[in-house]
């Protein structure tokens, strides 16, 4: 599976129908739609899909047509998530009418096209369920501890002074976990 780390656009244009498709990391997505909505007033439908793990790692789809006749819109751009094996992301899509009607078969390749042309913008990454780690160290071992998170791949960490020393809370996947303990020695 992979998944992405930062929001992508494209806009495609079939028959004078304008699509602006936004990829963002399910992180991003909570209120994406209403917002494009009031960003873009004059759009004719804004339209997503979805796809993320749920706590009991099942995977999670959703999608909505915003209007659109159904499953000629929300649909095909679940499909091509799907066909990307895309997880923990979500492709909104604003469409501006440009006077032509498409069709149902029409949306559905203008809705996969804008989907898979925002798609082939994003640099994708596989995916890993992150695990947390939390110890503490001494003053002194921060530098060292600092260099191993690096040599580990470890980005995401959070420290807390306290009198006793450091607490660290670290984020990343199960080989960058047990790399780092094999380092450090924890």
């Amino acid at each position: 599976m992979l998944t992405i780390r930062e929001n992508y656009e494209a806009i495609t244009e079939v028959n004078r129908s304008k699509f602006i498709a936004t990829l963002v990391p399910m992180s991003a997505f909570d209120g994406l739609p209403k917002r494009l909505k009031t960003a873009h007033p004059k759009s004719s439908h804004v339209v997503y899909a979805y796809r993320h793990l749920n706590t009991h790692d099942q995977i999670v789809e959703n999608s909505s047509d915003d209007g659109e006749p159904r499953g000629a819109a929300g649909t095909p751009i679940l499909n091509v998530l799907r066909g990307e094996e895309a997880i923990e992301c979500a492709v909104v899509i604003v469409r501006y009418f440009g006077g032509i009607k498409l069709g149902i078969g029409g949306m559905v390749r203008a809705y996969t096209l804008a989907a898979q042309k925002v798609i082939r913008e994003a640099d994708w990454h596989a995916y890993f369920k992150p695990i947390t780690y939390a110890f503490e160290s001494t003053y002194r071992d921060i530098q060292r501890t600092e260099y191993h998170l690096a040599q580990s791949g470890i980005t995401q960490f959070e420290r807390t002074f306290v009198a006793e020393g450091v607490r660290w809370s670290l984020s990343g996947s199960e080989d960058q976990i047990r790399h780092f303990c094999s380092l450090s020695n924890r």
